[in-house]
């Protein structure tokens, strides 16, 4: 009988022990981070944006440093030599005689249909072939995707500094807007919709913002018919139809017959000819000089005007997320971290005691 009641009691205990290694381990309980923590970590995201802003800016910077100096060295080599050789003046002025003759009296009509011709050979003989190389459509690209790449190694180390659970984390930066081009609202994204994406130019939202800012004003590329190329045009069209209008060869050539005239008009133009490459110099630094000054001016709106300018992409998210983040930035924060605090089971999560000072600096 007892060695009956042995093997019952060990059946009963091998149950039991069955039973308990299948229960479920129970879950661990919740995170609760503070509400302190959180605004710290909205304040190292918004420094991170603020440097990543810097270090994009001066890399812009070098890019548009290095489009300056090779449109320099196209327009020495290419523009400049045949714009001001006496050919290309002769070519120019027949153009400006068939512009006139489609024109009638409308002299400013003539003015314009020249300047956009100077304009085009500008984008095809300079601007084009540099473009091949760098052109400032890249590197608004370029400099936007450096932007977002340096804010994601920022943003990687902020959740372990806090001891932020990385879900809640990701659930935070689901919250900070990064591109708002609504509507339609697809086109909007969540600073972690635009770190996570891999490759960058595979975010819908962000593909659709390099594409708006690229169309703006024509384009950061095509900024040849703006105010300083467009004025050198018009200036330089303004002297040709100056000249075309006295004529003096053709003067001679009515004046003494057809054969006799043509004549003297190719005499007339060997001495041009000759008179206008004593005169080429001067005329090439002059032209150095405006053709020179115009581009600077563009120049230093692509770097510098944030809404069309090769920053304006890394403006734009950045002016998202320091934005959307100034509130929480700007209420104070404690000088030492709050770590997170374990809410155990049945437990109410503690509410941050606030101090005096704090309520009313909060009031004030």
């Amino acid at each position: 009988m007892s060695l009956l009641r042995a093997l019952i009691v060990a059946l009963l205990v091998a149950l039991v022990g069955c039973a308990s290694r299948e229960r479920p381990p129970a879950p661990p309980p919740p995170v609760v981070v503070a509400e302190s923590t959180w605004r710290q970590v909205d304040s190292d995201i918004f420094a991170a944006s603020q440097e990543a802003t810097g270090e994009a800016t001066g890399y812009a910077r070098d890019l548009m440093q290095r489009w300056r100096g090779l449109v320099y060295q196209r327009s020495e080599d290419e523009f400049i030599p045949w714009f001001s050789s006496y050919w290309t003046r002769q070519w120019l002025t027949m153009k400006v005689t068939w512009y006139q003759l489609n024109a009638g009296d409308e002299k400013e009509a003539v003015v314009d249909r020249l300047a956009l011709y100077l304009q085009e050979q500008y984008q095809e003989r300079v601007l084009d072939p540099v473009a091949k190389q760098v052109s400032p459509d890249w590197i608004m690209a370029q400099t936007t995707q450096l932007y977002v790449r340096l804010l994601r190694e920022q943003l990687q180390g902020i959740a372990p500094r806090y001891a932020v659970p990385v879900d809640q984390f990701a659930t935070h930066l689901q919250g900070i807007p990064a591109i708002a081009l609504a509507p339609p609202a697809s086109l909007d994204a969540s600073l972690y919709q635009l770190v996570s994406a891999e490759p960058i130019d595979s975010q819908p939202a962000y593909v659709a913002l390099v594409e708006r800012l690229q169309q703006a004003r024509g384009g950061p590329g095509d900024w040849s018919a703006d105010a300083g190329i467009s004025s050198l045009a018009r200036q330089t069209s303004k002297s040709l139809v100056a000249e075309r209008s006295r004529g003096v060869a053709g003067t001679v050539s009515s004046m003494v017959g057809r054969v006799a005239g043509t004549v003297i008009s190719l005499g007339i133009a060997g001495f041009s000819a000759l008179v206008r490459e004593n005169e080429r110099p001067k005329m090439e630094a002059q032209l150095r000089n405006n053709l020179n000054a115009a581009f600077d001016e563009e120049w230093l709106d692509l770097l510098h005007n944030p809404a069309s300018g090769v920053l304006a992409g890394v403006n734009h998210i950045a002016g998202q997320i320091e934005g959307g983040l100034a509130d929480s930035v700007l209420q104070p924060v404690d000088v030492e971290p709050v770590l997170p605090t374990v809410v155990m089971p049945g437990e109410q999560p503690r509410q941050d005691e606030k101090s005096d000072d704090e309520t009313l600096y909060r009031l004030w």
